[in-house]
């Protein structure tokens, strides 16, 4: 027969729960990571944040790039459905192109994008994302009043304009 001291088993019972705990917690991870990317619920926000949102604002006035919400508005107005929308968008965002472009006047403007080198399901999420982002209200950012096309100008707005003292 073997005895084991009062202060050593209750070291083993520590360690063992120990160990128990964290194969829960590894297992939730797995499982909670596998389930995402099973259902593909990649948060599109997230990847704007974290990849676009250097060029592009979501609302006027512009940074570098055209804003996302008169993009949406466009993607609308050109394709019927979300998914020829966001097939047509991941598609651009992959490997952009002149003559592919839902806004040419943003390629005068702003020049052409680079492509993006993201996983196709990341560029399928901000696509979905940028879909979702359509406010009817808001137009296709020209003469709404949006940047600096205000005043006297010739409403062109997201910067536009030609003021009074042009």
């Amino acid at each position: 027969m073997y005895i084991i001291g009062k202060e050593r088993l209750t070291n083993l019972m520590t360690d063992l729960a120990m160990k128990r705990l964290l194969f829960i917690l590894a297992m939730g991870l797995l499982f909670n990571s596998t389930a995402q990317a099973a259902t593909g619920t990649l948060n599109g926000k997230a990847v704007f944040d974290k990849n676009c949102s250097v060029c592009h604002s979501v609302m006027p006035p512009p940074k570098s790039a055209p804003p996302i919400t008169p993009l949406a508005s466009h993607y609308h107005q050109k394709y019927s459905t979300k998914k020829d929308g966001v097939n047509h968008l991941a598609a651009y965002l992959k490997s952009p192109n002149k003559d592919k472009a839902i806004d040419p006047q943003a390629i005068t403007r702003f020049g052409l994008m680079p492509a993006q080198a993201l996983p196709d399901a990341e560029l399928r999420a901000v696509a979905e994302w940028v879909w979702d982002q359509y406010n009817p209200n808001m137009g296709m950012g020209r003469g709404m009043g949006m940047g600096m096309g205000q005043g006297q100008g010739q409403g062109q707005g997201m910067g536009r304009g030609r003021g009074m003292n042009q």
